[in-house]
């Protein structure tokens, strides 16, 4: 609970560095944008590292916890659904916008974070690694970078994440871009429709993730997108389809 309450105030400092770098001379303004989106990135992984053990706990762990991680992650990919195409309309086209012209969407991330930070505070959550008394504690002879699975698995999410991330920002730039020339409004709606696609995937996962091991689900997954991405790559730049 401690961790998650420094990582959302964090995230509020860091939205609220970001939206200080629109008022900040041109020379400078990108530099503390950029220290703003690092520290936001920051409070991000704090997150994803708490939230994760939070919610498998709270789901008894095994597969109903990994259950109960898919369902909240569809809430996540929610709010990423309508984000960018609120960002779209509030920014128009990218190429020509100024910081300033983000202040709204700023401004409501500050009060997310805000509004999560009081309920966080307000709540009771269970932490049974809090609880044990008068237990022996010995140090373990095993490191964590001991365990192949780990080096393996932390490889695996550095990867996933730069694809998850990169593909609808490079998705919106190709978008807008003078080539394709589609409008930054529906360029957002088009990014929007890739979140809400991952949420229908972990809503889908959700729904029987409770009778099959996540291993079983990631092997399936990363060979469907894998084959999906093949086919984005080799298709020509001409293909559309009608949305």
């Amino acid at each position: 609970k401690k961790t998650a309450l420094i990582a959302v105030a964090i995230g509020f400092i860091g939205v609220g560095i970001q939206f200080l770098s629109g008022h900040s001379s041109p020379e400078m303004a990108f530099a503390v944008y950029l220290i703003g989106a690092f520290v936001a990135g920051f409070s991000m992984c704090l997150l994803n590292t708490v939230v994760n053990p939070m919610l498998n706990t709270l789901g008894g762990g095994g597969n109903k916890g990994n259950q109960l991680i898919q369902v909240a992650g569809s809430v996540n990919s929610i709010g990423a659904t309508i984000v960018p195409v609120l960002v779209g309309y509030l920014i128009g086209d990218a190429a020509k916008a100024q910081i300033s012209d983000a202040n709204p969407a700023l401004f409501l991330a500050m009060g997310i974070f805000a509004i999560v930070f009081i309920v966080l505070f307000c709540m009771q959550i269970p932490e049974p690694h809090m609880v044990k008394e008068n237990e022996a504690k010995t140090p373990d002879k095993h490191s964590a970078l001991s365990f192949r699975h780990f080096i393996l698995g932390a490889i695996a999410i550095f990867l996933y994440v730069g694809v998850e991330v990169g593909i609808p920002n490079f998705m919106n730039l190709f978008a807008t871009s003078p080539e394709i020339g589609i409008d930054p409004t529906v360029a957002g709606s088009i990014v929007g429709t890739y979140w809400f696609l991952m949420m229908i995937g972990r809503l889908f996962g959700a729904s029987f993730g409770a009778k099959i091991s996540s291993k079983a689900m990631l092997s399936s997954a990363a060979t469907v997108g894998m084959i999906f991405i093949l086919i984005a790559i080799f298709a020509p730049a001409t293909t559309k389809v009608s949305m």
